[in-house]
């Protein structure tokens, strides 16, 4: 017989919040705001106005000759937690020095895969990393969203560290 009771108690139950919701939605139908909420979003383009501080991609900063601060170290590569950046490194022997020195050869980025948590951004101890504001990430075929980060033909600053 409880049983029986729980049972009608639970339907009881769940009609008295569909009202409730519905109540909500009839208010909201009936007293309809006059502006426009929604942004129309292809249309708005260029008025649209991206925080500063959001997160699109990862990108390698490289400056008006070229040069890029990541010397390969690799720790972006390690605090990622997903595995979204893979450095590809080659060394070679520097004439003026005498000693091997590290290259990159690519510094391949997965957006696919990433996060977007900025763990790599806050590892790089060469600040050769940062976080764009691109939003329009939306494509057909998933290659498209693995990047090289490393320009062509771009090197190394002289003053970065290895």
């Amino acid at each position: 017989m409880s049983t029986i009771i729980a049972y009608f108690k639970g339907i009881g139950q769940g009609l008295n919040t569909l009202w409730t919701g519905m109540k909500v939605t009839g208010y909201y139908f009936f007293h309809a705001r006059k502006e426009i909420i929604t942004m129309q979003y292809p249309d708005n383009r260029d008025t649209l106005k991206i925080p500063e501080r959001f997160r699109g991609r990862v990108v390698m900063l490289h400056d008006q000759n070229n040069e890029h601060a990541c010397n390969g170290c690799t720790m972006c590569e390690m605090a990622c937690p997903n595995g979204s950046i893979k450095i590809i490194t080659d060394k070679i022997l520097n004439p003026e020095t005498g000693k091997v020195v590290r290259i990159i050869d690519k510094h391949i980025y997965h957006f696919s895969m990433c996060t977007l948590c900025n763990l790599c951004v806050q590892a790089c101890p060469s600040n050769a990393l940062a976080m764009d504001n691109s939003y329009e990430n939306s494509v057909y075929d998933r290659s498209e969203l693995t990047f090289v980060l490393n320009q062509p033909g771009s090197k190394i600053r002289d003053n970065v560290k290895d």
